[in-house]
């Protein structure tokens, strides 16, 4: 088999498990909750390089604490229609919200590395909020696309799925 068509199935592949329902929610939910997070722990302008280690393990911590109550939801709500997992199949809910805490990975290493001194630690929520609000387009984008839809369509989707990105975390940032 030629190198093309290997590639061409692998992204075929790709595409498909990034458009599954999960994964799309755990990215975008991930990515919010990344940005809302930063804006939350940065709001009373402390800003040193302790300061952001500290904030980086909220946030893993907080991704972990949000797929596993969203694992725990899933368990319940399956309970309601008389399924039963077992121990292997809640195992199983509860790692199917991996795609939540791997989005919010990328923020966590930028305030590691403003922790750690690669970068200032001062303003980095602002990068990490841009890269969040991208992502979110990208997602949208995506999402869009594995739908079929064409790649203005696409476009405009992702540009809405950003915006709505930016009226939730600032939402969040105002109620926090």
């Amino acid at each position: 088999m030629r190198t093309p068509q290997i590639l061409h199935r692998c992204g075929r592949g790709l595409r498909r498990e990034a458009s599954r329902p999960n994964v799309l929610f755990g990215g975008v939910y991930g990515a919010v909750l990344a940005s809302s997070m930063v804006a939350a722990l940065t709001q009373y302008g402390h800003t040193t390089r302790e300061v952001r280690l500290y904030d980086a393990q909220w946030l893993l911590f907080t991704a972990f604490a949000s797929a596993l109550a969203h694992g725990y939801a899933h368990l319940i709500a399956r309970r309601g229609f008389g399924t039963r997992p077992g121990p292997i199949g809640a195992l199983r809910v509860l790692l199917d919200e991996w795609p939540l805490v791997t989005a919010t990975v990328p923020t966590v290493v930028m305030l590691l590395g403003a922790g750690w001194g690669w970068w200032p630690s001062a303003n980095i929520e602002y990068a990490a909020f841009a890269y969040n609000i991208v992502f979110l387009f990208g997602w949208g984008l995506s999402a869009a696309r594995a739908a079929r839809r064409t790649w203005g369509v696409a476009f405009v989707t992702g540009c809405v799925d950003a915006l709505l990105g930016v009226i939730v975390v600032v939402a969040n940032a105002v109620i926090k």
